[in-house]
């Protein structure tokens, strides 16, 4: 029975988004197929998700980036986790080589973990990353001038990358220099289904008001304006967080019977950072998009671009989004033209399984 030994890095849910519309794609084509999901991610997350039988392997794959909230790094924080985790290189290389032997897998698939890309290297199995971002590509602008420690662990994030026997780079994607074999596929996207009429209805209010999802992905927020939100009339708000009783124009999606992937189907407009899975269902749905920027991110510039150049969006800035400014860029948002160029094929998925059971046969 086959098995794809599934490596994803617990940064927020936007690794597993990517991976797990390949992985049911992959499943449809290969009879029996089973996925051992290497991850510090809840098994709710897969839950209803994934198509295929799996299982659920938690250990750290990587640390990522600490964040202080979606829109902040903790620098500090993500150097001091990064470099605990290199001075442990060899036992968790030795620990990750030893638990993929012990379950044969066909094939290794990462997102974006370098340390799945060695061990997986290390047991002389298929070896595949498939990612938007690399760690070594978003670490590189958080160096700390002349800290030798640091760049010597880019430096080896960097050599476990170079052993991959092929990296599948999703647009939009940043560059990856560490890969020596690459090749573009188009936007990994789910279906969905818009269901607005219900949604409005759930939410009450008039059939006029405009929906607005504010969403910034598995990083909860610390706070949000909600007296601000409350005094723009004509906009309803579903947020993630928890929303105090008296509030009757923002409310939280815990209440309502909608997955994500549906709230973002069925409302007007998104409020959102520039992440890849945000990014790129807003521009499919034809969703305007009000974004956040964080600068400190480097994947951040070509979603962006992404954004302009086949959706709809206006940036906020950080100041006025904690503010709860966004009457003015909301009004501007919903009266932008429709962008001139249309959004590429959301053939990702298939692309990335045609690859993968290639390596598999």
């Amino acid at each position: 029975m086959p098995l794809i030994w599934c490596s994803i890095s617990g940064h927020g849910y936007g690794h597993a988004a990517q991976v797990v519309p390949v992985l049911n794609e992959l499943g449809r084509r290969i009879p029996g197929l089973k996925v051992l999901l290497r991850t510090t991610l809840p098994r709710q997350f897969f839950e209803g998700r994934v198509e295929v039988p799996w299982e659920l392997s938690y250990q750290p794959q990587d640390v990522g980036c600490v964040q202080e909230s979606p829109l902040r790094i903790d620098r500090r924080a993500t150097w001091a986790e990064t470099l605990q985790f290199h001075e442990e290189w060899e036992s968790r290389l030795e620990e990750e080589t030893r638990a993929i032997h012990a379950r044969s897998p066909t094939l290794l698939l990462s997102n974006i973990s370098h340390l799945a890309v060695a061990a997986g290297a290390q047991v002389g199995i298929p070896t595949i990353a498939m990612s938007s971002l690399s760690w070594d590509q978003i670490l590189e602008p958080l160096l700390t001038p002349g800290d030798a420690q640091q760049a010597r662990v880019i430096q080896e994030i960097r050599r476990a990358y170079s052993q991959a026997d092929l990296l599948i780079r999703v647009t939009p994607g940043m560059a990856f220099p560490a890969f020596s074999k690459q090749t573009v596929i188009a936007p990994i996207v789910r279906p969905l289904v818009s269901d607005r009429a219900r949604l409005a209805e759930a939410l009450g209010g008039l059939p006029s008001d405009y929906l607005v999802l504010v969403g910034f992905g598995g990083i909860a927020l610390n706070r949000l304006p909600f007296d601000q939100l409350e005094a723009l009339q004509g906009y309803r708000f579903i947020v993630g967080e928890a929303v105090p009783f008296h509030y009757d124009r923002v409310s939280s999606s815990s209440g309502l019977s909608f997955t994500f992937g549906s709230l973002m189907a069925s409302v007007d407009a998104i409020v959102t950072k520039p992440g890849y899975n945000m990014t790129v269902e807003a521009v499919t749905a034809d969703k305007p998009t009000l974004y956040v920027r964080r600068y400190d991110f480097a994947e951040e510039e070509c979603l962006v671009q992404f954004l302009h150049r086949h959706g709809r969006a206006l940036q906020l800035s950080v100041q006025d989004f904690e503010a709860g400014c966004w009457g003015e860029s909301l009004d501007r948002l919903r009266r932008l033209p429709a962008p001139h160029h249309s959004p590429p094929a959301r053939t990702g998925a298939a692309e990335a399984a045609t690859i993968l059971a290639g390596y598999m046969s």
